[in-house]
């Protein structure tokens, strides 16, 4: 078992949640949201609303369910009971090893800066994406605490580059550059909920200090502080870099550029300033790699631990980790990420990362949704019913419409990737009663 020495702090578990969110995507995102107009900025105030309030039932679930990890997965359970925890933690872990083989891929491309050879080279792309993934996986079974040294750096490291964006940038920010309100032609309504559902994808991670619970010191204090603040942290590095950046470049080369933060710190700091950001967004992806390696082999332990995944996932090394969820984890994300560089698999590469995408949000409707029910079912908040309720129906109905949002495709494949589930529920129940 873990030993107090493989604990880890406030500080470290603050850099998994803004470490875990900011990943590649945001680095190109102000650009697709430029060919919205400067409507998108509401969108993100709109989604970092959200985010808060999920935040917000994600701390104050911790502090009723303490010390225990799986996170979305366990509060879901104690809300609705094993199925539901079950289809929760299936879908969540399967996308989890998905993720990982696509942030894989998407590191190579920031790597293709400066070895400009791997966007063409397929056996050198193969090898370096798959290399990634095994170091970090290696060092998770290092233990928490090694895992937990890597994330603060590279969060660090990959802030850096935002900060630097804002802060410098206002001095070449010219009011003329701000793209019109709406430049869609659809009503604001419709734009404000396409722009939306874009950024909601930069918040997903928000959940991530509640998972690892039984390895944070003070789990009560630590994880709520954590999870809110590290969304605080992340919505203004978010907002206020699209700002900076919507200012800082004309339209017509904001729109069409494929690195937007690279060539607002040219204009800053010219190429050293290009050269500073192509290394964030470097670091950014191994961050996000090795947080959610951490993850993948966190939630299947955790879910394991109660019987309902096989129980080679329960597997801790002498450093407390779960070294065959992170073994099985890493087989399966090599194999997502070889499938992108497999003629004829490309489509399916992205079928799966669009499958993904719904098991990621189911998590925090029925988090939402359980908060309320623990709440009158432990008789707790006595005082303030109200309240409870109101942040209970907020977060639900934000997350029911981020899958709304998220499209008829992706709800129903998803709704398909969690019912493959059920023979496996089924199998796990069987083996408990033979047990028994």
């Amino acid at each position: 078992m873990n030993g107090k020495s493989q604990k880890i702090g406030l500080l470290t578990t603050t850099s998994l949640v803004v470490g875990n969110m900011i990943g590649v995507g945001i680095f190109v995102l102000p650009a697709v949201l430029s060919n919205y107009g400067s409507i998108s900025l509401f969108g993100w105030l709109f989604t970092a609303t959200g985010a808060l309030i999920l935040a917000k039932i994600f701390s104050n679930f911790s502090k009723i369910i303490v010390s225990k990890s799986g996170g979305p997965y366990v509060y879901s359970k104690a809300g609705f009971g094993d199925f539901i925890g079950f289809l929760v933690a299936w879908g969540y872990w399967i996308a989890c090893w998905v993720s990982n083989g696509a942030v894989a891929i998407a590191i190579i491309g920031a790597a293709s800066f400066f070895i400009p050879e791997l966007a063409t080279n397929s056996a050198l792309s193969v090898s370096l994406g798959l290399a990634l993934i095994w170091i970090f996986t290696w060092v998770n079974t290092r233990g928490i605490k090694e895992s937990g040294k890597i994330q603060l750096i590279t969060t660090v490291i990959k802030v850096l580059p935002l900060l630097f964006i804002i802060l410098f940038g206002i001095f070449f920010f010219k009011i003329d550059n701000l793209p019109a309100f709406n430049l869609t032609g659809e009503s604001n309504f419709t734009t404000l909920s396409t722009v939306a559902t874009l950024t909601l994808y930069a918040f997903l991670g928000i959940e991530c200090a509640t998972i690892p619970a039984g390895d944070i010191k003070d789990p009560e204090k630590t994880i709520p502080r954590a999870t809110m603040l590290g969304t605080i942290i992340v919505t203004i590095l978010y907002i206020l870099g699209t700002v900076v950046l919507f200012g800082i470049l004309p339209l017509e080369i904001l729109q069409n550029s494929p690195a937007p933060f690279a060539e607002a710190a040219k204009i800053i700091g010219g190429n050293y300033g290009g050269y500073f950001v192509a290394i964030g967004v470097l670091i950014s992806g191994i961050g996000v790699l090795n947080g959610w390696i951490l993850i993948t082999g966190q939630i299947s332990m955790a879910t394991a631990k109660d019987n309902l995944f096989p129980d080679f996932f329960k597997k801790e090394n002498k450093k407390g980790a779960p070294v065959n969820g992170f073994v099985i984890g890493g087989i399966l994300s090599s194999i997502v990420m070889l499938m992108n560089y497999t003629e004829g698999l490309v489509e399916q590469f992205e079928f799966i990362i669009q499958l993904t995408t719904l098991v990621v949000l189911m998590p925090y409707l029925f988090t939402a949704a359980a908060y309320a029910l623990i709440v009158i079912e432990k008789n707790l908040h006595t005082n303030s019913w109200v309240k409870t309720f109101v942040l209970s129906t907020l977060g639900f109905s934000y997350s029911l419409w981020a899958i709304y949002g998220s499209g008829s495709d992706t709800v129903f494949y998803g709704f398909l990737l969690l019912l493959i589930g059920i023979p496996v529920y089924i199998y796990m129940k069987w083996i408990k009663n033979k047990e028994n």
